[in-house]
């Protein structure tokens, strides 16, 4: 959920950098349906009725998915922004491959948000001692905050390549349509 509020931060950094939304429109992602296919393969799989029964074939399904997603991001390296995007999501791949398909909590920030023990299948793990510790959910997000939650760097990463995408996104300049 902490990459929800990119989206916000992106645009108020682009208005106020000069840009304008109509820039949004100029981008263009490659494989944007091998992103598409992973994050869809991630809702279905934390979904209540297929989380409650996948088992064994979670951790595989997650990673592959994750993996899905990292390929299109690195396929749009040039876009401005998308390294970090990038790094972010290697960072978290690492993660949650060295620990057997989760990305483990921090039993501390997990108290500090108030969650409760995990019983479905979740892409999350509580652990003490995870491996590639300062590379998974470490931080607590402050509780005042709307759909506060546990983030990794990075979850950081990710959230400060998606502002740097959109703010620049918005500060390119308009093409004007060619007269014929």
């Amino acid at each position: 959920m902490f990459i929800i509020y990119a989206l916000p931060i992106g645009i108020l950094v682009g208005l106020i950098a000069g840009g304008r939304p109509s820039g949004l429109g100029a981008l263009q992602f490659r494989w944007a349906w091998v992103a598409i296919v992973g994050f869809v393969s991630q809702l279905v799989l934390f979904s209540g009725p297929v989380s409650e029964r996948i088992g064994a074939a979670g951790p595989p399904i997650y990673v592959a998915s994750t993996a899905l997603v990292l390929a299109a991001v690195v396929a749009n390296v040039r876009t401005p922004g998308m390294v970090l995007v990038a790094l972010g999501a290697a960072s978290n791949l690492a993660a949650i491959v060295a620990n057997g398909g989760y990305m483990p909590a921090s039993p501390t920030a997990v108290a500090a948000i108030g969650s409760k023990a995990i019983v479905a299948y979740s892409n999350t793990a509580i652990l003490e001692h995870p491996a590639l510790e300062p590379l998974t959910d470490v931080i607590a997000m402050p509780g005042w905050l709307p759909f506060s939650n546990i983030v990794s760097v990075g979850d950081l990463l990710i959230g400060l390549g998606i502002v740097v995408v959109i703010a620049v996104a918005m500060r390119s300049p308009r093409i004007e349509a060619a007269s014929a």
